[in-house]
């Protein structure tokens, strides 16, 4: 099968659990992610204003993204954003997706991404929830796998899989019903 090629934008690289879900299973060779600086500039620079992150651990993110996802930086064009339609306060984003040959855009603000202006580049966009659980379709066990995983590497507090699908599930967190749901019917025929 082939791989899903997935723009990050900087809403859900915000959220901890969701970010951290989405480079899991990104990690695990599932889909392969990626973002512009300005994307991550974007998402950094809201961790540190909210104050869910110091300027220390912002830099130690980024540093850890460029180490462990070293494709996943796309250089954009500043005068092709010009050339998107999409809501003007996404354009750099859709020009990303576009240079990576994206097929989705992961977004929480899927009405800044109208099939209208996606469908010339053949891009989709999906809301963290529909891709994750399009991603469950794709390869269950894999995903339950990379849950059990990020669950015990979590110590801060200590974690089971049903405490970080609580905690996804959540709307002022990553709002993963679905995905949630799918994994814990997953969960339950063992």
């Amino acid at each position: 099968m082939e791989k899903v090629y997935a723009l990050l934008d900087s809403c859900v690289l915000f959220p901890f659990y969701l970010r951290d879900t989405l480079l899991c299973v990104a990690d695990a060779g599932l889909y392969l992610p990626f973002w512009s600086q300005e994307i991550l500039d974007g998402a950094t620079r809201n961790l540190v204003s909210t104050g869910k992150m110091t300027v220390r651990e912002v830099m130690r993110l980024k540093e850890n993204l460029k180490k462990y996802f070293p494709e996943a930086m796309v250089e954009v064009p500043d005068e092709m954003s010009e050339w998107m339609t999409n809501h003007e306060g996404d354009r750099h984003v859709l020009a990303a997706a576009v240079k990576a040959g994206a097929d989705v855009i992961v977004t929480s603000n899927l009405k800044h991404f109208e099939s209208k202006d996606l469908a010339p580049w053949n891009i989709q966009a999906q809301s963290p929830d529909e891709f994750l659980s399009q991603l469950y379709n794709l390869y269950p066990e894999q995903i339950v796998e990379v849950l059990q995983q990020q669950s015990r590497r979590l110590k801060n507090p200590p974690m089971t899989v049903a405490n970080l699908l609580d905690l996804l599930s959540k709307k002022d967190g990553a709002n993963l019903a679905n995905f949630t749901n799918l994994v814990r019917c997953h969960e339950s025929r063992y």
